[in-house]
């Protein structure tokens, strides 16, 4: 799994947990919907940290909790 494909998985894995939706995510972390929405549909190859980390204030968790997930353990190398 690529790194772009891990962080779509957190995302939706922490929305589902939290019982929000894509759209609730975006108004509570002022990350526009159209971006969020390029996150999760692939447009977007590469979030920065600073979306990722406006996501985990909506969330209510840190980056360290972002990426503290066995989703993130197995990622391929990138490097090409």
């Amino acid at each position: 799994m690529k790194s772009r494909e891990a962080v779509v998985l957190r995302i939706l894995e922490l929305i589902e947990s939290q019982n929000i939706t894509i759209n609730k995510l975006s108004t509570i972390s002022a990350v526009p919907p159209t971006t969020l929405k390029n996150i999760i549909h692939g447009y977007t190859v590469n979030p920065g940290i600073v979306t990722i980390k406006k996501l985990c204030d909506g969330l209510g968790i840190t980056l360290k909790e972002f990426f503290s997930s066995d989703i993130f353990e197995h990622l391929e190398q990138e490097i090409e």
